[in-house]
């Protein structure tokens, strides 16, 4: 409601508008100020452990995709060999 006051009071002129936008600035730092106090935040050991996850797991999928991939490539290299020599 208060914004709204100052959005009419702003009317035209370039300095009202001006001071409404740095209001409505200096009232969002204000709000995330607040939430960022009420954040709670992981330790130091949190992050490592699941940092360490993240790249453990990156590797297996990756091993678990590269070896998908040349499953699959050698089935069509053999399909394709077995088409070509029969034909």
């Amino acid at each position: 409601m208060a914004e709204e006051v100052v959005r009419k009071e702003a009317g035209s002129n370039p300095l009202d508008q001006v001071k409404v936008a740095w209001h409505q600035f200096t009232q969002y730092v204000y709000e995330v100020r607040t939430e960022t106090k009420r954040v709670t935040w992981p330790s130091k050991q949190e992050v490592y452990g699941t940092t360490v996850m993240v790249v453990l797991t990156t590797f297996l999928f990756g091993f678990y995709f590269y070896l998908c991939d040349q499953g699959f490539g050698r089935s069509v290299k053999l399909l394709l060999d077995f088409l070509r020599h029969r034909g």
